[in-house]
């Protein structure tokens, strides 16, 4: 959308139209253009550079225009502690016992995305207890 609002050579036609076209209707709804004149206004006003400067302030006023965090990407996994970690929670004597991947080398991760599960049995043959490891920005929680 930056690309229809800076009006660059490159940006899409199609997406120009539909912003134009409901942005027309938009004003002639809101009383801003008269009926009919609403998609005329919302050309001028983007080639104008007045939605651009519009949509600048309003950015501003919540704090600027931000670049989305870019999603981590799994390179590799530590296998000898993952099967450590296994065997501590009792694979394979236990039956409910077992360590599930919930992603893949290769594999982008957002934060908080869960990494793997990790299920146990207690020795005293009590339910399951289920614990999670998830990308940072959320706290390993036991969900029990």
């Amino acid at each position: 959308m930056l690309v229809v609002l800076h009006t660059t050579p490159d940006a899409p036609r199609d997406l120009r139209a539909r912003a134009a076209t409901l942005a027309g209707a938009l004003l002639e709804m809101a009383g801003a253009a008269a009926l009919g004149a609403g998609l005329a206004l919302a050309l001028y006003t983007l080639d104008s550079g007045q939605a651009r400067d519009r949509f600048e302030r309003i950015c501003r006023a919540q704090g600027g225009l931000r670049t989305p965090p870019r999603a981590a990407c799994v390179q590799a996994f530590d296998n000898r502690k993952l099967a450590r970690l296994a065997k501590l929670a009792g694979t394979p004597e236990r039956p409910v016992a077992r360590l599930h991947l919930e992603i893949r080398p290769g594999d982008e991760v957002a934060r908080g995305q869960p990494l793997f599960s990790l299920h146990a049995q207690t020795r005293g043959g009590g339910a399951g207890v289920c614990a999670r490891l998830c990308a940072p920005g959320r706290r390993h929680r036991p969900d029990w």
